[in-house]
């Protein structure tokens, strides 16, 4: 198979086409800019295109298929070519549809989650040597890459995003893979320059729900009212099992799980993180791993690149660093953190990066996201919301929002840093939340501060 990949660079697209030259195919692409890792990823597998820019004559009509990434626009020279030679142009998701229509497809959804609950089963996966083909949205240690296929595994596991699929495809992700059986972790309004109201990002979730296989199973996680909801009135003939967050303790920056042998210490911490890990049992369950298997392989489970990595720990602190963005995600990762450590003075974090959390209309989602810090710190970057042209925010309206009165906000990233190195940091947690970097921290340092 020749396959041809318009905006190779991007972090999901070079890992399947990482993937499909792994498995024999004959891959090309093209980008306007790669970046580390995936430029020097590429490139060890001689995949990494020789010059940046498109190159409508790198098409012909002897390719299988092209790929069609996010990063690619609707006018994209490469994408014309492709229609005008009748090339078979895929999205993402329904490439890797076509990859797994013949396998038991496992799709992991949810606003947040979802990159976690992958995580969990496929270290479980991986722990008893089960063969499967997967995506996730992360660097897993002991994974090669985030995608795997493979003609002779029996699973596939998704992770089941609910953004768009293309540039020509406005249908979201998670829509285009059918799961047989599929998981639901939680439902908060995200991605608002796609879904501009809270019902109609609601509704994909009922769309996903309708779309498992008939006679298939919904994990859903019925502690989230909107969830419960969904999944309850639908009328999909299929399997529901509802799950809720174990019992489990926290002894000493120690927590320890409820199982059937009695309380077992795991890594990961927070109600929300052990809700995440009660949804993976049971999906690890229906791919027939039983309790016992499952709790002993969940015990070295680290954590998912990104989402709460510990960056350094003494005696007395401890610094991580999370994914989080998205207002429910904030609050229950600075509640987890406070909780696991609670007589140590939390400092918390959070950078205002994505298109959400910088549009005016949705700052007010965020009341009370950092309540559970002892310090509670905001930055961002008016040249952000420039980019992304939005209106402006100003720090008074980041403050009204937060509804906190001692809330820290910067704006400019050397500003942001002098301060955070000038904290100290004895009997402290500190938390840094961003799907950015602060402006251009430089996370080794941070280490240092311990």
């Amino acid at each position: 198979m020749r396959i041809h990949f318009i905006a190779i660079g991007g972090s999901a697209m070079h890992n399947l086409a990482l993937a499909l030259h792994n498995k024999g195919y004959e891959v090309t692409g093209s980008d306007d800019t790669i970046f580390d890792p995936s430029k020097s990823r590429l490139e060890a597998k001689g995949l990494l295109p020789a010059e940046f820019g498109w190159f409508p004559e790198k098409l012909s009509d002897e390719l299988d298929a092209v790929i069609l990434g996010m990063h690619a626009k609707p006018d994209n020279p490469e994408l014309a070519r492709a229609k005008e030679l009748g090339l078979t142009i895929y999205s993402y998701p329904e490439f890797l549809y076509e990859q797994s229509k013949d396998k038991t497809r496992v799709v992991i959804g949810g606003s947040h989650g979802k990159t976690t609950i992958t995580s969990m089963i496929l270290h479980v996966m991986h722990y008893h040597d089960r063969d499967v083909d997967y995506m996730v949205g992360a660097q897993l240690e002991g994974f090669d890459t985030m995608v795997k296929l493979t003609e002779d595994a029996d699973f596939m596991v998704l992770e089941g995003d609910e953004y768009l699929s293309s540039p020509i495809d406005r249908r979201p992700k998670f829509h285009l893979y059918k799961p047989n059986i599929a998981l639901i972790s939680g439902i908060a309004w995200d991605h608002i320059n796609v879904f501009p109201t809270y019902e109609n990002y609601v509704e994909q979730f009922s769309i996903f729900v309708d779309q498992v296989t008939n006679g298939g199973a919904m994990i859903y996680n019925e502690e989230d009212p909107e969830v419960k909801r969904v999944v309850e009135e639908s009328v999909n003939p299929i399997k529901k099992y509802p799950y809720e967050t174990p019992v489990y303790t926290v002894e000493a920056g120690t927590t320890l799980l409820e199982t059937p042998e009695g309380p077992m210490p795991v890594e990961v911490f927070g109600k929300h993180n052990l809700n995440n890990l009660e949804g993976a049992r049971w999906i690890c369950q229906l791919m027939g791993v039983d309790a016992d298997d499952f709790y002993e392989a969940i015990a070295s489970f680290k954590g998912a690149s990104k989402r709460l990595e510990k960056l350094a720990e003494t005696a007395t602190a401890v610094a991580f660093k999370d994914f989080a963005h998205s207002p429910s995600k904030v609050k229950a990762t600075t509640k987890a953190v406070k909780n696991q450590y609670p007589d140590r003075r939390l400092l918390a974090c959070l950078e205002l990066h994505t298109y959400s959390s910088l549009n005016p209309e949705f700052l007010k989602e965020y009341k009370g996201a950092l309540d559970a810090a002892d310090t509670a710190v905001v930055f961002y970057s008016p040249h952000a919301v420039e980019i992304k042209k939005l209106d402006p925010i100003s720090a008074d309206q980041i403050a009204e929002a937060f509804q906190r009165d001692d809330l820290v906000i910067f704006i400019e990233p050397s500003e942001f840093k002098e301060y955070l190195f000038s904290q100290t940091m004895e009997n402290a947690s500190l938390l840094l939340m961003s799907s950015g970097n602060y402006g251009g921290l430089d996370f080794e340092e941070v280490k240092g501060l311990l």
